[in-house]
């Protein structure tokens, strides 16, 4: 396989391929941040710091589950580093002194204007090569910081300028989804000074409750509490907001580092194809480690090579033209399911899922155990074939368009 340029130039610095560790628990010390360079990251966002010292709960973390697949969804309760500034800057300025050639994201957060310069200047002294400001964490201990101030666009702004009057490095202002409308805290930042976004930090959540105690999940001395929730089952929520931003006209040139349920190749490319121009990664890593990085590259390279693609930065916001409002779409036609009676396996999924949760337009031969297709019922929704069990079992087949409309070409 000839190998591809995975190389993408983000905020003006030059990254070896775009996979980064997140701002977290993921990256938390020197000897963290160290094996996951080794490991083909192309650079971390070390865990945010602030001045004060953090005091954490135990247990801090809960997932939800379907059928049996651990992680669809994480909370996670912890706060900001729990170490002191004075280590995290030391362990920060070594990594730079020991992986010149990697990226160094310092992640900062502050409580008043003049802390958050502060801290903008004192990353910046030992080396960093971008800050990012989280303005985003779910589950802080104040409301002076985190979420709460992502939330106001004007302290994003007034935030951004002071980060802005300490530091000379590229800024990213690290977006809350506790929030309807991205974009306008999003501007805000970049009027502010900042330039560019990450984006999105955990979605506030309660992913169970314990049935027998009558607590929320995890249970701390018999109570819980909202915090952040991550993982795969976020991943549609965020891929919308990045969409969103970058199609906003005041946004469309911001850089955009991608965050929320990445674990694969394809989740990181999909991010990249919406318009971030490098992701990041935390839950993934905490169920199956740094190597994940690996199968990453290896993943993208196989598909850029497949495509006849040169160089990734090529890739970065290719799909962004196919997301149109839902007014915009093509209703004209219905394309109905096709089932492959090779195939199929005789479950009936199709069958009740149809009738119980559709249009009836199936119709189930009890004796030979296989579905037909009642056609004049039929919508074309496809929900038969996301239940069907077995690939490609279900595909698109024939397609009628509606009112006797002028035939022409569809892409499916």
């Amino acid at each position: 396989m000839k190998k591809r340029d995975l190389s993408i130039e983000f905020c003006g610095v030059k990254c070896e391929n775009p996979f980064f560790l997140a701002s977290s628990p993921v990256g938390n010390n020197y000897d963290m941040c160290a094996k996951a360079l080794e490991s083909g990251w192309a650079g971390v966002v070390f865990k945010t710091v602030n001045s004060e010292k953090m005091i954490e709960v135990s247990p801090r973390f809960d997932a939800t589950r379907k059928e049996g697949t651990p992680f669809v969804g994480f909370k996670n309760m912890e706060q900001v580093s729990e170490h002191s500034l004075e280590e995290n800057l030391r362990d920060m300025k070594k990594l730079k002194e020991n992986y010149p050639n990697k990226v160094l994201i310092a992640s900062i957060m502050g409580a008043s204007e003049e802390e958050w310069t502060r801290l903008a200047q004192q990353v910046t002294e030992i080396g960093a090569d971008i800050i990012e400001c989280n303005f985003s964490c779910p589950q802080m201990t104040t409301h002076a910081m985190g979420s709460d101030v992502g939330q106001n666009p004007e302290l994003v702004k007034k935030y951004s300028a002071a980060v802005r009057k300490g530091t000379h490095l590229p800024v990213l202002a690290k977006m809350t989804p506790n929030i309807g409308n991205m974009e306008v805290p999003a501007r805000a930042a970049i009027e502010g000074g900042a330039t560019g976004i990450a984006a999105i930090n955990t979605i506030k959540c309660i992913t169970g409750v314990d049935l027998d105690k009558q607590v929320g999940l995890p249970i701390v001395n018999g109570k819980s509490s909202i915090s952040g929730y991550s993982g795969k089952a976020v991943k549609p929520i965020a891929l919308r907001f990045i969409a969103q931003m970058k199609q906003d006209a005041a946004l469309k040139n911001a850089p955009i580092s991608g965050i929320g349920g990445v674990e694969t190749w394809e989740d990181a490319l999909e991010f990249i194809m919406l318009g971030s121009g490098t992701v990041q990664v935390t839950t993934a890593i905490m169920q199956y480690g740094y190597r994940i990085v690996e199968d990453m590259i290896s993943g993208i390279q196989y598909y850029m090579e497949e495509k006849g693609v040169e160089k990734l930065q090529d890739l970065v916001g290719c799909a962004l033209d196919n997301i149109v409002p839902a007014e915009n779409l093509d209703r004209d036609y219905i394309v109905y399911p096709n089932f492959n009676h090779d195939k199929c396996v005789g479950c009936g999924r199709c069958y009740v899922s149809c009738y119980d949760g559709a249009h009836q337009a199936i119709v189930w031969d009890a004796e030979t155990r296989r579905p037909s297709l009642k056609q004049e019922n039929c919508v074309g929704c496809h929900l038969c074939s996301l239940v069907c069990p077995i690939e490609k079992c279900i595909t698109k087949g024939e397609i009628k368009f509606k009112d006797f409309g002028v035939e022409r070409e569809i892409a499916l």
